[in-house]
């Protein structure tokens, strides 16, 4: 039997306002537990919230830059359970009438082709607490607590049309509103610290199949890591217990990283077990045309108009534009650069290679890089003018990451300027032509077609003898002149 995996995502979204959703307390992260959530916040008797206006502007920019339709008349109704960090007894959300409704969103898959994906509707909503397990664990016994600070922040849940058949599929779409949502400043994404969490719908059913499986739902998987392995090992356990001859259970499960498996958490609730209702304390929220049509106008150069333009301005293949415009940071870096040294291939191949190993390997951001956009700059026209070769720029870059200095005190400090001096270079190839009599006789009985392969053996004699520093360029021009006059 051949599978087909469904896949929908509801992403939530931590808006990056400096005030709660519908208080004035502060929303800032790192404050000692219990210390920014207030009397609103809680819902305590007595306490009317009062909308904020910010949530509203960056919900409006998200659906705008979503091609999506802008709710002008959004409710907000609460939807109630109990959960230990959520005192209110209820969360304050949207349900019936959204700030976003549908919309699509192009993403690139890994094997090249792109996909068009629906987005069903985003609204705003408030964040709950934070409960913290195993506090002062000890072999006895561990304590929970709760952290009030995240209750009230505002959110935007953002919620998608099945419309994913892969893990890959999923992580390539959770990735493009990572980057939209940073690209507009509405949220730092950081997915470690919450800001940014997913849900994953998974459902299977034979492939041809119209109708959907039974899904299952995994709560807050906070990295793209843990979405791909999640979707994938719930698609397994779901395929395994169809073709037992089972059914699968509409519940909510959690994603064990550690063990690699899902588990069940409750069963799956539908809308009416959480009674909504509309929200007493707040009146419907309608947006002036002029409200949005001004949002629309200052939005900001998003990532595939800034991967077109890179492709067009620069040069760049699809492959390295999607790559350097997937961040805004690295997209800004990448501009920063050519603007120093004028050379955009370069500073492509460059900055997805030497310095996407060096971040990758001591686990930075490109906010966090240790090589400047101006000292890479540098370091490519010390190629580019012939002082260094390439191989040596590698030596200089590792040096500059260390913070030893800009590409030209790291040159002068470490000696490694490129030998172009056609006298000195000139012996070296005469000393390694007398010392390689077999080459050069395999050389001259060689087939014409067959000759540029066979002087890299010289080549590389040549550019051990002068410690890597001899211009290849030079050297391939004396080498072969003096190799072609033998034959």
């Amino acid at each position: 039997m051949e599978w087909e995996i469904v896949i929908g995502l509801e992403i939530h979204v931590q808006l990056a306002t400096k005030s709660k959703i519908f208080s004035g307390a502060s929303t800032a992260f790192g404050a000692p537990a219990n210390t920014q959530a207030c009397a609103i916040d809680l819902a305590m008797p007595g306490t009317l919230p009062t909308p904020n206006l910010e949530a509203f502007r960056s919900a409006v920019k998200f659906g705008l830059a979503m091609n999506a339709e802008i709710g002008k008349r959004s409710v907000f109704e609460r939807k109630n359970y109990f959960y230990p960090d959520l005192p209110k007894g209820y969360q304050t959300t949207q349900l019936e009438a959204p700030i976003v409704g549908a919309g699509t969103v192009e993403i690139s898959l890994p094997d090249g082709s792109t996909k068009s994906v629906r987005l069903h509707h985003a609204h705003l909503e408030e964040d709950a607490g934070k409960s913290l397990h195993d506090l002062f664990s000890s072999k006895s016994h561990g304590m929970s607590g709760i952290d009030l600070n995240r209750a009230g922040t505002p959110l935007i849940e953002i919620v998608t049309e099945p419309d994913m058949r892969s893990a890959a599929e999923a992580v390539a779409y959770l990735k493009k509103i990572h980057s939209i949502v940073t690209y507009l400043g509405i949220s730092d994404g950081d997915m470690s610290q919450g800001s940014m969490r997913c849900d994953a719908n998974v459902s299977v059913r034979l492939k041809g199949e119209e109708k959907l499986g039974t899904r299952a739902e995994i709560k807050n998987i906070n990295s793209f890591r843990f979405v791909e392995r999640a979707i994938k090992v719930e698609a397994e356990r779901q395929i395994d217990i169809l073709e037992d001859g089972g059914k699968v259970a509409q519940e909510t499960r959690l994603y064990d990283s550690d063990k690699n498996e899902t588990r069940s958490m409750r069963s799956k609730e539908v809308a009416n077990d959480y009674r909504y209702f509309p929200c007493p304390d707040l009146l419907p929220v309608v947006l002036e045309d002029s409200f949005i049509e001004e949002i629309r106008k200052n939005l900001p150069e998003l990532p595939d108009a800034k991967r077109e333009r890179f492709e067009k301005d620069y040069g760049l293949s699809r492959y390295d534009a999607e790559l350097l415009t997937q961040e805004r940071a690295s997209a800004d870096y990448y501009e920063a650069v050519v603007k120093g040294c004028n050379e955009p291939k370069l500073a492509a191949n460059w900055m997805t290679g030497e310095l996407a190993a060096l971040l990758n390997r001591e686990e930075l951001s490109i906010e966090q890089s240790p090589v400047s956009p101006g000292h890479l700059a540098g370091l490519i026209q010390r190629i580019q003018d012939g002082t260094i070769s390439g191989k040596i720029a590698k030596q200089v870059f590792e040096a500059m990451a260390k913070g030893e200095g800009d590409a030209d005190a790291v040159i002068e400090a470490k000696g490694l300027k490129q030998v172009s001096d056609t006298g000195a270079i000139e012996k070296m190839v005469d000393d390694v032509i007398a010392a390689s009599a077999a080459q050069v006789e395999n050389y001259r009985s060689a087939d014409p077609d067959k000759r540029p392969k066979m002087m890299g053996f010289f080549v590389g004699q040549i550019m051990k003898a002068s410690k890597g520093q001899a211009n290849p360029k030079v050297i391939n021009e004396i080498l072969k002149k003096k190799l072609d006059a033998l034959l």
